[in-house]
């Protein structure tokens, strides 16, 4: 039997709202750590299963709901961190197990504080069911500003979803809401109008009349789910397929998008295939053949929710029409299929613990365009569309943001955690050595959640190539090495400059017309004669870096013999 926790309508507790940490700086608080660490009443207990329903109102913009979280102790413990965000209320709590006293509840802003009746031992394993109703934040501009959306279609059918990576996904439903506990399967029913289909991860498993004008749409994932992936669609919606015959098989590939755009997406994910096959064979298999592939067409842009990609690029090229790179290519594809379906492998079945590492996620997946493009027009393209990003960089701060508080560094994750990886392909120099690299990582970290020191390690050792100063430089600075050169005694000379110290980088040059590919320290070498008609460097620009004659005193101070020594140094 289930023992029954009665609440009053509402916990009483410190007020408090936290907004998607999508951009600046800020002093952190209690409730920062609370939210963005895993503490010690959140680490003692494993997620295995969340089973949410949800029933939304559009008239009202409110939602009712009921999740039961199942866990198990991998340590001892009694006290539950459960995170629901204000202004949700929680209306009952229920624990699966007979004759217990009654828990306590303390409500403290967007956590809920469950002081079970005895510690339970590891291996412990029980159901936590919580009741509730409210009305959620609602999203202003989703999806870089997180929470239910409330829209209309062109013909006036209430269209509803979800976006809230960052916010978090206890907006909407109460979970352990941090990225380090993936549960291992979810199951998510959506209660509507008759009149409406609900669209949600994994696969429909039926849909059940509820005889009162509403119908439950009953879907289940059989693979781990980050909480933020874990969203419902509600719409007018058609729904069409196909099967695409992927590496490990048939890979259903389902869309559901407005009626009255049926006949434009039919057209449009036709890149479907295009992509999936570009993607396998440089990433591996696509993470999540029992659950398919889903482009759900969303009330907004767009947005990685596994198994059921959010669409909304208005079935065109680019980025709504734009091309992010200014190099034309980005118009030759569908930026929301590519980038988002991307994230199923960099970010969905690799996910970092923490979001200050979102770049695992986001440098990947906007690389993942570089990849893509290149598939389809030749490696010129690609390194014109790649370098052409470099635009949209801003250096305006580290793009590792501080752990532990729930917030990102920079959005130059995405444009220069790109020319970073592009930097080091290029620095490995041998693709076949870089394809196989990316498909051991998918192999390596498939299906776990991890850190971005975990995957900095992994591309070192397997290149062979300590690349450990190479992160340090373009994660955690917003500096951009720039190589200086000058000539003495009859030797061109170079080092890297602007610089974290012992930083080392081999880059590929022309000194005089002639190719060449010296390793450079931070310390003056020597890299070759000086050539008879003068000094010409350039450095490829395939490498996130720039390049400058030095200024004479620095010359000057260059000692010979010792910078022919150190020039032996291999990076």
């Amino acid at each position: 039997m289930r023992y029954s926790i009665f609440l009053t309508a509402v916990i009483f507790g410190a007020s408090g709202t936290s907004a998607q940490p999508l951009h600046g700086s800020r002093e952190f608080t209690r409730a920062d750590t609370l939210r963005g660490s895993n503490g010690p009443d959140r680490a003692w207990w494993d997620v295995t299963h969340y089973d949410v329903t949800v029933k939304p109102d559009f008239a009202t913009r409110s939602i009712q709901g009921t999740t039961a979280i199942t866990f198990r102790a991998i340590g001892f413990g009694q006290r539950m961190q459960i995170d629901i965000q204000e202004p949700l209320i929680v209306t009952a709590v229920e624990l699966a197990e007979a004759h217990l006293e009654r828990a306590k509840m303390i409500r403290e802003g967007n956590i809920l504080w469950v002081d079970l009746p005895h510690a339970l031992q590891p291996n412990d394993r029980e159901i936590l069911t919580i009741t509730y109703h409210g009305t959620p934040r609602e999203a202003k501009n989703a999806p870089w500003d997180g929470g239910w959306i409330w829209k209309t279609d062109a013909q006036g059918n209430p269209w509803m979803s979800v976006a809230c990576q960052g916010l978090g996904a206890s907006v909407w439903y109460p979970c352990k809401d941090h990225q380090s506990d993936e549960p291992d399967s979810a199951a998510l029913h959506i209660i509507v109008p008759d009149t409406l289909q609900a669209v949600g991860n994994g696969r429909l498993r039926n849909t059940v009349k509820n005889g009162d004008g509403t119908t439950a749409w009953n879907w289940a994932v059989t693979n781990p789910i980050n909480n933020y992936n874990l969203v419902p669609y509600i719409g007018k919606y058609a729904h069409f397929g196909d099967v695409y015959n992927g590496s490990e098989g048939p890979l259903d590939c389902d869309y559901w998008v407005l009626k009255e755009n049926e006949a434009k997406a039919r057209e449009q994910f036709n890149q479907v295939p295009l992509m999936l096959k570009c993607f396998e064979d440089w990433f591996g298999p696509y993470p999540f053949y029992k659950d398919s592939y889903k482009l759900v067409e969303s009330p907004h842009l767009g947005m990685e929710h596994q198994s059921a990609v959010a669409y909304g690029n208005h079935f065109q090229n680019g980025y709504l029409g734009r091309d992010l790179s200014g190099s034309g290519w980005g118009l030759k594809w569908d930026y929301i299929i590519v980038h988002e379906s991307g994230h199923e492998w960099f970010g969905n079945s690799i996910t970092t613990t923490d979001i200050a590492d979102m770049w695992v996620h986001e440098g990947f997946t906007d690389y993942a365009e570089t990849v893509y493009t290149q598939c389809q027009f030749g490696d010129a393209a690609g390194d014109d569309y790649v370098i052409g990003l470099r635009k949209n960089i801003q250096n305006d701060k580290p793009i590792i943001g501080p752990r532990g508080v729930n917030q990102e560094g920079s959005g130059d994750m995405y444009y220069k955690g790109a020319n970073m990886i592009h930097t080091i392909r290029h620095i490995i120099n041998n693709d076949s050595l870089f394809k196989a690299m990316l498909r051991e990582m998918n192999r390596r970290f498939y299906h776990k959640v991890t850190s971005s020191a975990a995957v900095e390690e992994f591309i070192s050792d397997f290149s062979r190539t300590d690349f450990s100063k190479v992160f340090d430089q373009y994660l955690r600075t917003t500096q951009v090495p720039v190589l200086e050169w000058g000539k003495k005694e009859g030797l061109v000379f170079a080092r890297w400059s602007n610089v974290v110290p012992d930083f080392q980088m081999p880059v590929e040059l022309t000194l005089g017309g002639v190719a060449k590919f010296p390793r450079v320290g931070d310390a003056w070498r020597a890299i070759g004669d000086v050539p008879k008609g003068g000094i010409e460097l350039q450095i490829d620009n395939n490498w996130y870096a720039s390049a400058r004659q030095a200024p004479k005193r620095a010359i000057r101070k260059i000692q010979v013999r010792r910078c022919i020594q150190k020039s032996q140094k291999v990076f």
